[in-house]
């Protein structure tokens, strides 16, 4: 199905103008393409961590942190729970 960016827009001014907030698909559309590596790199800034530190503690290439935070590479179960135990997080946030 193809979005209507433009409806999805109004619908956003919409939902402001109620009081009902921003709809977070329309501040940050690779929610809905790569929601893994937005909560592996929003949960790293949580704790504190540069891609460097977090390379270190995981075992993982900081290259493929990166990929995995912009979507150019899947996390995978493995690596998943690897950064969970890290990040105190549950490793289905990843996948």
């Amino acid at each position: 199905m193809k979005r209507d960016i433009e409806q999805e827009l109004l619908d956003g001014f919409e939902a402001i103008k109620a009081g009902a907030g921003i709809p977070a698909i329309i501040i940050n559309p690779d929610l809905e393409t790569n929601p893994g590596g937005l909560y592996l790199r929003g949960i790293r800034y949580r704790e504190d961590l540069t891609q460097d530190q977090l390379a270190a503690q995981t075992g993982i290439h900081r290259r493929h942190l990166s990929e995995m935070e912009n979507g150019k590479r899947p996390i995978g179960k493995e690596n998943a729970k690897k950064l969970a135990k890290v990040l105190n997080a549950d490793y289905r946030l990843f996948l």
